[in-house]
């Protein structure tokens, strides 16, 4: 193998050894809770934590309901930037890219300054109010992810094209939009999807902040007080951000742009 072919090679070894061997020793870690032997008795420790269950299901929860919202404001938002105002694109990349700018913290006390109990908006005021702030604060955050995510796959399909013979065919914008365009950038959306659940579950400022009972803060706490239980609570959810990822794969479909996406206009746009 020649040096040009050998060169990449070595590249990627090296990022993977960067990754896989701090993941390998954590492992590794998580194992030795009981001295002389390797055993799983701080996972089964961590999964008979009620609070484990509680904090990550609400995460889970959470996280859900961040890649709702945030795919119902991104998708028509870049849908309609390219369909109809691509002068204003540059103008909407600078706003998504500003949560990357704009530190989390500085996010959480503004929220916490606007609308606090005692303002004219009391989000704060109940544990509703409170998780609903939280999931909007998700949102921002995941806002750079999922509409670049969400762009790029329109960028590789011809939404114009296919919004004129949906049109053609008398379909109406929200059929366009869900039943046409949406279908197309399955692939994007997911990716944009997987990327914000991962923001969800790793997050410790605004949950923090916002005495929500999330994962981050509770995976903080136990890395306070234990030793092996917080490796073992790392591996996990190193473990479900790369489910998500192998699920990409598997519900992610055909790529954007396929010949078959005339054939789902014909389909699906007919009134």
């Amino acid at each position: 193998m020649s040096g040009a072919r050998l060169g990449p090679w070595i590249v990627v070894g090296l990022a993977a050894l960067y990754f896989v061997l701090p993941l390998i020793a954590t492992f590794e870690f998580s194992l030795s809770m009981l001295r002389g032997t390797w055993s799983f008795e701080a996972y089964r420790v961590v999964f008979a934590d009620p609070a484990f269950r509680q904090t990550f299901g609400f995460s889970v929860l959470a996280a859900l309901a961040t890649i709702v919202l945030g795919a119902l404001l991104v998708v028509p938002t870049a849908y309609w930037v390219r369909l109809r105002f691509p002068r204003l694109r540059a103008l909407i990349e600078f706003v998504t890219l500003l949560p990357l700018v704009i530190p989390a913290i500085v996010l959480v006390f503004g929220y916490l300054r606007l609308y606090n109990s005692s303002s004219w908006l009391p989000f704060t005021g109940s544990a509703w109010g409170t998780n609903l702030l939280l999931v909007f604060g998700y949102v921002v955050l995941s806002l750079p992810y999922m509409y670049r995510a969400v762009d790029t796959g329109m960028g590789a399909i011809d939404i114009r094209t296919l919004t004129e013979a949906a049109e053609s065919l008398g379909a109406k914008r929200r059929t366009i939009l869900f039943q046409v365009i949406l279908p197309n950038v399955r692939a994007a959306v997911l990716s944009g999807a997987f990327l914000s659940f991962a923001i969800v579950i790793g997050d410790f400022v605004i949950a923090s902040l916002l005495n929500r009972p999330a994962f981050g803060p509770y995976l903080a706490l136990i890395g306070q007080n234990r030793a092996y239980e917080p490796a073992a609570l790392a591996v996990v959810a190193f473990a479900a951000t790369w489910g998500c990822m192998g699920l990409l794969q598997l519900l992610g479909g055909r790529a954007p742009g396929s010949a078959a996406a005339p054939l789902r206009v014909r389909r699906k746009a007919i009134p």
